[in-house]
């Protein structure tokens, strides 16, 4: 089977996104939606539990391939209160046989027994966010654990019996060396980890590293040094048998994000709590933002969402973005089935020039971006848009 044959799976499938909106300490790099005050997560669950209630119809008939439980910090919840939230969904949804369910949590949250506890509610897959395994780097970035505790953590989900466990770094922190990052790579990949998701540092308007970048408190690595870290990540999860599936995921085989998945295939999702996304096929959904404004929401039945319908164009570049993100890339024959000749044409024409100098390949009717050109992927992609 070519891998990108998972892209035709004739079954209905869906996802579905719960978005836990609390963190007990705000890291200085984050700018999703979260709150520090936990004094109104009784009434978040309380509306959250009727959310999925209202919206038990969204997906129609589609069985339920995924769960997703992202932030935030979604290990502020005990594990009753995650083991409600999915006999809930359980008893609204239909599920498929073996459902993968993700939970994001952070190392100082996982004892023994909270994971025990976990893994009967039918949690399945944990996605651990280390960021590093220096304690100078964690302290920077304002997180709660130290470098022994994030080893301990993922040694600690192993030993109560989780077998998918996915670890998050970051690279191109300030004063980061290329040894550094080595050895953050070195110690994750001697984890018993079957998934890394390692992001580059971007620094977002309204944080802290926003304000210490414009005031010169902190200072970003050269990109060419951010390159070579890029290039160290692709070398040596290559080297451990990893697949380099998404430009910031990598994976064992059979151990993909699944629910990711979802997204990149254009696949339907369901987005509960608030700031989170939902698409039906058609139209696409988004949460407002705000805790209260969602409470009062769901408690008076006030509009609590906002929705559009996209267009063509909007259509065509959303496919672009989501599937040249992976190593499947576009298919360009689908593309063609599906949109006018004046867009693809145009997409095409931008492929073979990028094709030329290497920074894409065609395969089998598929534009993919090489190694080198997932270093130039917002340029290239600028390049393909319509809209």
């Amino acid at each position: 089977m070519q891998f990108w044959d998972i892209w035709k799976k004739p079954e209905a499938v869906a996802g579905i996104y719960i978005h836990i909106p609390f963190c007990r300490k705000i890291c200085y790099y984050c700018d999703f939606y979260k709150s520090r005050s936990l004094s109104r997560k009784r009434d978040f669950l309380q509306a959250l539990l009727k959310e999925i209630s209202f919206r038990k119809d969204y997906l129609t008939d589609e069985k339920i391939e995924t769960v997703y439980f992202g932030g935030g910090t979604p290990s502020v919840l005990t594990a009753a209160e995650t083991g409600r939230l999915l006999d809930t969904l359980a008893g609204e949804f239909s599920f498929s046989g073996a459902p993968e369910i993700t939970f994001e949590c952070n190392p100082e949250d996982l004892t023994e027994g909270y994971l025990t506890d976990l893994r009967k509610t039918g949690i399945n897959r944990l996605s651990i966010g280390c960021q590093s395994f220096y304690d100078k780097h964690l302290q920077l970035m304002n997180r709660r654990h130290d470098a022994k505790k994030a080893e301990e953590s993922v040694l600690l989900a192993e030993k109560t019996g989780f077998q998918n466990i996915s670890v998050d770094l970051i690279y191109g922190l300030p004063e980061m060396t290329p040894e550094e990052w080595e050895y953050n790579l070195t110690v994750a990949l001697s984890l018993p980890v079957k998934h890394l998701s390692a992001y580059i540092l971007t620094i977002e308007k309204k944080t802290v590293f926003h304000k210490w970048l414009q005031k010169g408190k902190i200072t970003l690595p050269k990109d060419g040094d951010v390159i070579n870290q890029y290039k160290l990540l692709v070398e040596k999860t290559k080297a451990e048998g990893m697949l380099h599936y998404e430009i910031s995921n990598f994976g064992r085989e059979n151990y993909f994000s699944r629910h990711n998945l979802l997204y990149w295939q254009g696949k339907r999702y369901l987005g509960l709590g608030p700031a989170a996304h939902s698409y039906d096929g058609v139209s696409r959904q988004w949460n407002i933002s705000a805790l209260d404004k969602y409470i009062e929401g769901i408690r008076t039945g006030k509009p609590y969402f906002e929705k559009e319908i996209p267009d063509r164009k909007m259509q065509f570049d959303e496919y672009i973005l989501t599937s040249m993100r992976t190593m499947w890339g576009a298919d360009f024959h689908w593309l063609k089935a599906h949109f006018h000749a004046g867009i693809t044409q145009s997409f095409e024409k931008t492929m073979k020039k990028w094709k030329q100098t290497g920074h894409v390949r065609e395969e089998d009717g598929h534009f993919i971006l090489t190694d080198e050109g997932i270093l130039l992927s917002d340029r290239i992609l600028s390049e393909c848009m319509a809209v």
